[in-house]
């Protein structure tokens, strides 16, 4: 945020009236949003936007949390995001990949503990060519047939998308980080592209998957202008699923001693996001949840609606490290199953045994 930025102020409960006005009419002209995304937020102001995003998220789903099973199956990365610790110029960090069976046993693991989705994510490993990823995808989809499969394992082409669906992945989480091509160049080296990965998104979407993306929340050089971007692109893209997080930085990137981004300021956008889609699927973050010990219950009162338990082998948990302090245990692990109701319940909402696709 910029200094400029900073010293937009609004007069207590200044916002009242552009949240009433954005639950109704599911947007506002760019200065608005300004306005609506300034700092200063008094509580009235808060509660009115938190009140506001879970009356709109009840309207479509009620009070029901969905949970996804996350298997981080591969560490390696061939990409050198600058905030990324599984960066492939981070030689210090310890890389792994899991084989097919054992990605199908934490599949079994969150069969017999409810879940009903499964996200495959990892690093943009060449390993896994398109070929192996058909084959576990095929291999879930036969044994848990009432399973939907979630890919996040980065850019790829179109016909790379085309053979994972036609295989049987159901979903693709690719967040775009930000949708401005000035700030992706602050946190991308050269050879990635702001458009392509934009490209990426209309053509999972164009294919048929439900498609997922998002941002992170005070990242490097982020500006006002840069989240109305996101909100914008959002806004032509019409995605089923929005992820976002704080920025946390990561001891051996570029971006080791940047501050952190703020949960207050990843709630109030949660909050926007449930009014501006109100069909979307909003997680609780594990980026939420490493800020504060309390961030998913923040995060589902904000209007969030699902949370992605870890389904990992616990042995490789440590070793998927986007950013320092990422949760790995506790309710984050799929076996710590009261715990995560438990959250969820203090939240007024309840965990149900759903594969919890997007309702239109």
């Amino acid at each position: 945020m910029t200094d400029e930025e900073r010293d937009v102020r609004v007069p207590a409960s200044g916002r009242a009236g552009l949240i009433a006005r954005l639950a109704r009419e599911r947007t506002l002209a760019d200065a608005e949003l300004v306005r609506l995304l300034a700092p200063g937020w008094s509580e009235a102001d808060e509660q009115a936007l938190f009140s506001a995003a879970r009356e709109a998220r009840e309207r479509t789903y009620g009070h029901v949390v969905y949970l996804r099973g996350l298997i981080e199956f591969t560490s390696h990365c061939r990409n050198d995001c600058y905030y990324c610790g599984l960066r492939a110029g981070n030689a210090h960090a310890e890389r792994y990949r899991l084989d097919a069976d054992t990605i199908l046993a934490c599949c079994e693991q969150g069969y017999d503990l409810g879940l009903r989705t499964f996200v495959l994510q990892g690093g943009d490993d060449p390993f896994f060519s398109d070929d192996r990823v058909c084959a576990i995808v095929a291999a879930i989809k036969a044994r848990f047939a009432d399973c939907a499969v979630t890919l996040s394992i980065g850019e790829r082409e179109h016909a790379s998308y085309q053979a994972y669906f036609d295989a049987g992945a159901d979903r693709y989480l690719l967040r775009e980080e930000t949708a401005d091509p000035v700030h992706y160049r602050r946190l991308h080296p050269p050879e990635l592209s702001c458009e392509h990965r934009k490209r990426c998104l209309v053509d999972l979407k164009a294919i048929g998957y439900q498609v997922g993306c998002g941002l992170m929340v005070g990242s490097p050089g982020q500006t006002v202008a840069d989240v109305i971007a996101d909100l914008r692109f959002m806004e032509r893209l019409g995605p089923h699923m929005i992820g976002i997080g704080p920025f946390l930085p990561h001891h051996d990137t570029p971006f080791a001693h940047e501050p952190a981004g703020s949960m207050a300021d990843t709630l109030h956008l949660l909050g926007i996001l449930r009014l501006m889609f109100p069909h979307a699927l909003l997680p609780a973050t594990t980026a939420l949840g490493t800020v504060a010990a309390d961030g998913r219950r923040l995060g589902l009162l904000a209007g969030a609606n699902v949370i992605m338990p870890n389904l990992s082998p616990a042995g490789v948990r440590g070793k998927y490290l986007l950013y320092d302090g990422k949760l790995c245990s506790g309710a984050e692990a799929a076996e710590n199953h009261a715990a995560l109701e438990r959250v969820v319940g203090s939240a007024g909402c309840e965990v149900v045994v759903s594969r919890g696709d997007y309702v239109g």
